[in-house]
């Protein structure tokens, strides 16, 4: 069960990911660029939960997931920062 739910976790992020960057292409409106990209990574981070969890067992990849997920937030408090600057 929990083999799906990673699953559905890194397809809902990804589909997140898809949805706010056609909007942003759509409006050209950059809070939905950054928010897609923080997406993507938190898209990469589901993947790198699967392969942690479900493929290779013997390996662990915490450290690269929380870096990756670390690395995709402080993008997004970044560009909100800039954002409300302006």
């Amino acid at each position: 069960m929990e083999k799906l739910i990673y699953g559905l976790c890194a397809m809902t992020s990804c589909l997140c990911a898809v949805l706010l960057l056609r909007a942003y292409f759509r409006s050209r409106f950059r809070l939905l660029m950054w928010s897609g990209v923080c997406f993507v990574g938190l898209t990469a981070n589901n993947i790198l939960l699967v392969l942690d969890r479900v493929f290779f067992t013997s390996v662990d990849l915490s450290t690269l997931r929380l870096a990756v997920a670390f690395s995709a937030l402080i993008l997004l408090l970044c560009s909100l920062i800039m954002e409300s600057g302006e």
